[in-house]
């Protein structure tokens, strides 16, 4: 059903800076906003406002949304390696005529004692490591099948949600939980499990900076997945 607010803002959300728009167009008033979020976690923190969980099934299915309920503005506000959401995006505004508007969180920016091997893809990152490493992949469950293969390196992966059962890894411990902002904390986390390679992709946000400072603390080596 369309909306009775003179503005419909449909957030594509699953960010903190989609979290934070939220909280500001809410308390604003007069305008109906709706996040939406992808449902990868278990118990996300849902922003105010209206919330829709999962998929919208493709292109098709995001510009039917649209219609249903009266978008009048879309804001992209997803990880900046959401690209396929994205993507639709620039499509269903240009089917609908429906302004779209982009947050783009800058990247991490290399500092004097980061020691960064950049690269572009997951498989250039899987390849980068050396054998035997012990590798931390910061990286979400749908991104790990590209190091499985590496049963000469032992692997600390850290994961928001308990997986429903055992990682395609020969040789990994899980921790469940999310990152801290506080180097130390990671850097502690990293020296407990003897890792020596961090693997991650250059998501920027302080929430996940934690890590990229530890690792330039104690002199770890980062492979980072450029955008």
């Amino acid at each position: 059903m369309p909306s009775e607010h003179p503005e419909t803002i449909l957030i594509l959300g699953g960010t903190a800076e989609a979290f934070r728009l939220a909280e500001q167009m809410t308390a604003n008033g007069g305008t109906r906003v709706i996040t939406s979020l992808a449902g990868r976690t278990r118990e996300p923190v849902l922003p105010p406002g209206d919330v829709r969980i999962g998929g919208f099934g493709g292109v098709e299915g995001l510009i039917a949304y649209v219609r249903e309920n009266g978008v009048t503005r879309i804001i992209d506000a997803t990880h900046p390696f959401a690209r396929r959401i994205s993507e639709n995006a620039i499509r269903a505004a240009a089917e609908t005529g429906v302004t779209l508007e982009h947050v783009v969180r800058p990247g991490w920016q290399r500092q004097r004692g980061d020691r960064w091997q950049e690269v572009s893809t997951l498989a250039d990152a899987a390849h980068a490591l050396p054998s035997g490493a012990v590798v931390f992949l910061a990286l979400g469950r749908q991104y790990l099948d590209a190091f499985s293969s590496r049963d000469d390196c032992r692997f600390v992966i850290r994961m928001v949600d308990e997986p429903a059962g055992p990682l395609a890894f020969a040789d990994y411990t899980l921790i469940v939980g999310k990152p801290s902002e506080d180097p130390a904390r990671e850097a502690d986390l990293f020296s407990t499990h003897g890792v020596t390679h961090l693997v991650c992709r250059n998501s920027g946000g302080a929430a996940g900076y934690g890590k990229i400072a530890a690792a330039r603390e104690i002199g770890l080596r980062v492979v980072m997945i450029s955008r």
